[in-house]
């Protein structure tokens, strides 16, 4: 059945199904869910650009990738869900 024969009801399960699911199982709506995957997103590129930059100046960013994971791993190890 095409998009356009659906009934709304089954568009409405998709919608639910792809983008309110998961963040409704973590107690959150989706954009407090897009909120905190960004954020998250963010500061891991920031770990993976202080790992490269490590990996060409051993001097450089000596800890800073690993401080930016451990304080995810708290942060996702204390997030409340219900």
């Amino acid at each position: 059945m095409s998009d356009a024969t659906k009934l709304p009801s089954q568009k409405t399960g998709f919608v639910e199904k792809v983008f309110l699911e998961h963040p409704a199982s973590v107690d959150e709506t989706f954009w407090e869910h897009f909120r905190f995957a960004m954020t998250f997103g963010f500061w891991l590129a920031l770990a993976a650009c202080a790992a490269f930059i490590h990996a060409l100046v051993p001097a450089l960013c000596k800890t800073t990738g690993s401080d930016i994971i451990c304080k995810l791993h708290a942060r996702i190890v204390n997030r409340v869900t219900h």
